[in-house]
């Protein structure tokens, strides 16, 4: 792609996004002619194209705390044993695999309406290059984590429509990824052609890097490597040549370079502190626990318990996937994550890109190499969270994974998930072996990104997860595999028909088990042998 002058990427930016004051200066000293926009004009779409990317900036991981409570707290999160719910009266949940068919929209119908009235608005209302590659960025960034939660999904067809129906045909999932990847290559050379452009030409609405280029292409070549490493089980060749590529490149290696999206109040505070319709899962606490993990203290509340006869400060989990007798014995049993009004909204860090590097290293690498990674992997998650103990952490070859004792007396469970140990074990021959500790850590790392963490123990069996206690499935899911997806909503049974079986067709077909439309079928990706 044509690299632009730096005068002309200035121009276009600040048409495009901002009319800062150090770009309308410039402005003065052009001579326009009288077919040329005028100041207002320029203000007025750079307030429209602004608040577009602002809004799918919005998306990736939801903003709206009605929006982030159905994608994060009650689908992904418990799915992740990362969150249970607290809520006595919801007795048709996510956790217990029977939502209702107001609960079956979120995710899909309502993350599909709001993306592309935005996208399209940016798409179709600039010819500027980088304001494009980051509203495509965006735009898989937030559509690789739908298909990654149903399988095939509306996804070319949508924009070869050039309307704002959503009745389209689908892709099947292996589709959609490949657009992805393909329309990832042109973000990444767009933003490569544009790394000059001054920051401050659009960081006003920029709530992630502030307006910085190449912060942006190292986060575009990290979400590469992520979606790469996730095709390991089905195209092994692919998800080696992509993860190579991306890591050459140029991938998030420091907390400075970690994306995490700052607001002016954090919307998490009123599910997390003020509904209190959720508590941290146990499986994360049991972990952390046996680990006896200095980031616990920086990362969830403690709660009384009774130890030896004697009451102390400690940390425990809901059990996921039960009915809850009593609300305010479990908000007040059960640990919280800490959340405050300035808590960014985290996407990626630096610890799970240096993780998903160890992997590529543990499969087609040097296992020396590896071992550093995963290393280095846990030290940055513990510089991002400011905790300290870092190396004897990582020596610890002892420790495993705590029993779960249920304070409320209710559900405790006396053999461990596993006996996986924190350091690396270097007389070991196969993979999986540091594999489950790999992704063991990795999801301890990027808590709470729980539909991330979701699809990482889907594709790899890690962490190993408790089984829910109700299983409302009717059969349709393994209680000792969970759930492998969603199911699409009732809106688009009623109201894109034909399309939908089709989808439905494409999910059998390019899964290993063809369940049909059920939270039991495995996604494209989701290939390993349990």
């Amino acid at each position: 792609m044509k690299k632009m002058s730096h005068k002309m990427q200035q121009l276009l930016l600040s048409v495009v996004l901002l009319g800062m004051a150090a770009c309308t200066g410039d402005f003065a000293d052009i001579n326009r002619n009288p077919n040329e926009v005028t100041d207002e004009q320029l203000q007025a779409n750079n307030y429209k194209v602004g608040t577009n990317i602002k809004t799918l900036q919005g998306l990736v991981v939801p903003t709206q705390e009605h929006m982030y409570q159905f994608l994060e707290s009650i689908v992904g999160g418990p799915y992740a044993g990362y969150i249970g719910a607290t809520v006595d009266t919801w007795e048709a949940k996510f956790e217990t695999f029977n939502p209702s068919a107001d609960w079956r929209k979120w995710p899909f119908v309502n993350v599909i309406s709001e993306t592309y009235p935005a996208y399209r608005a940016i798409i179709n209302g600039t010819d500027d290059v980088a304001a494009h590659a980051l509203a495509k960025l965006f735009r898989i960034a937030i559509m690789q984590r739908v298909s990654d939660s149903y399988g095939p999904i509306p996804y070319t067809k949508i924009m070869e429509n050039k309307t704002e129906s959503l009745e389209v045909p689908y892709d099947t999932q292996e589709e959609a990824y490949m657009q992805m990847f393909a329309e990832l290559e042109e973000v990444i050379a767009a933003l490569k052609d544009n790394l000059t452009l001054p920051s401050d030409a659009f960081g006003r609405y920029d709530g992630v890097y502030s307006g910085n280029i190449s912060q942006w292409l190292k986060f575009a070549n990290s979400l590469k490597l992520r979606m790469a490493m996730r095709l390991t089980e089905v195209k092994p060749d692919l998800a080696k040549s992509k993860a190579a590529e991306a890591i050459a490149a140029g991938v998030i290696t420091t907390n400075a370079d970690n994306a995490a999206m700052a607001t002016t109040d954090n919307r998490t505070t009123l599910i997390y502190n003020d509904w209190g319709d959720h508590r941290v899962g146990a499986d994360i606490i049991n972990y952390m626990n046996g680990y006896k993990d200095p980031r616990r203290e920086k990362m969830f509340t403690t709660v009384k318990l009774k130890e030896n006869g004697q009451e102390i400060q400690g940390y425990a989990g809901i059990r996921i996937g039960i009915n809850v007798s009593s609300k305010s014995q479990a908000v007040s049993s059960y640990c919280n994550m800490i959340v405050t009004s300035t808590t960014p909204y985290m996407w990626m860090n630096a610890a799970e890109v240096t993780f998903l590097h160890a992997e590529y290293e543990l499969r087609w690498g040097s296992r020396e190499t590896a071992k550093s990674l995963y290393e280095q992997a846990i030290r940055l998650s513990f510089e991002e969270r400011g905790a300290s103990g870092a190396d004897t952490y990582i020596a610890d070859n002892t420790s495993q994974p705590a029993a779960y004792n249920d304070p409320v007396g209710k559900h405790s469970v006396a053999t461990p998930q596993s006996s996986v140990t924190i350091a690396w074990d270097e007389s070991a021959a196969d993979i999986e072996t540091n594999l489950e500790k790999i992704i063991t850590q990795k999801w301890i790392a990027i808590f709470p990104l729980g539909t991330e963490a979701w699809a990482e123990h889907r594709r790899t069996g890690y962490p190993k997860l408790l089984p829910v206690v109700e299983n409302k499935s009717g059969g349709a899911v393994d209680i000792n595999l969970g759930a492998r997806r969603l199911p699409y909503p009732v809106e688009e049974y009623t109201e894109n028909p034909a399309n939908l079986q089709a989808a439905i067709a494409d999910l059998n077909s390019e899964s290993v088990n063809g369940a049909g439309d059920t939270q039991g079928t495995r996604v494209w990706w989701d290939r390993k042998t349990f």
